[in-house]
């Protein structure tokens, strides 16, 4: 890839910048990126933390980061995009009954059909797992849904939780405080505790990063 730049960041670690903006194409770059570090593995590297523009390459040693520059620079010129359409695509029903759906639609001259018309139109990709474990930053949101966040953040929002916060969209993967817009919820395990205890597994995250998501309006969930 070209325009990617690789610098040191603190004692141990080396941050790599791919983009300057957030779209698909920076996430392609990404997953890129992220595929070609898992392939190539490299002495030293303990994690590896993705963010919208850019990869945080932690090392156990410092002088692993300094030793690891150059094999980084190859990996990043080597390394080819890997475009969001190529990526699984999960269908996640929502009942949409969220406590601020109204409001939500008030605020943004929009009636209730029109917000869920608007939010499951598109095919999401996921941008970035965070804030909870498996919580995903979904996007690109229509503008017309864009909302800034709640002035006074709840505090406790339920697991399965479909919300909208500023430029994006996602679900509440467990209980947590947020201050999100609540339009619905789905029955769709997003993280699951159990496997996660069980055996630390990734089968435990439902959605990674670079997956894509179509969300299904429902009445009621299946038994």
């Amino acid at each position: 890839m070209d325009d990617v730049a690789v610098s040191r960041f603190g004692p141990a670690a080396l941050l790599v910048e791919f983009a300057d903006k957030v779209d698909r194409e920076s996430l392609a770059r990404c997953r890129g990126l992220m595929g070609s570090f898992e392939e190539n593995r490299l002495d030293g590297l303990v994690d590896v933390t993705p963010a919208y523009c850019s990869l945080l390459l932690e090392f156990d040693r410092p002088e692993h980061a300094s030793n690891q520059v150059d094999r980084v620079a190859q990996l990043l010129k080597s390394a080819r995009a890997r475009p969001v359409e190529e990526a699984p695509l999960f269908e996640i029903p929502v009942c949409y009954d969220g406590p601020d759906l109204e409001e939500f639609a008030r605020r943004n001259s929009l009636s209730v059909p029109n917000v869920i018309e608007l939010h499951t139109a598109p095919v999401y990709s996921v941008f970035l797992i965070g804030f909870s474990p498996g919580f995903p930053y979904l996007g690109p949101l229509d503008v017309r849904l864009n909302a800034p966040r709640l002035e006074n953040p709840r505090p406790r929002v339920p697991a399965g939780s479909v919300a909208i916060g500023g430029e994006h969209t996602g679900i509440y993967s467990i209980a947590s405080p947020g201050g999100w817009w609540l339009l619905g919820r789905t029955d769709a395990e997003i993280f699951s505790t159990k496997k996660a205890l069980d055996d630390g597994s990734a089968e435990a995250f439902l959605l990674r990063q670079g997956d894509s998501v179509k969300f299904l309006p429902v009445e009621e969930f299946s038994p």
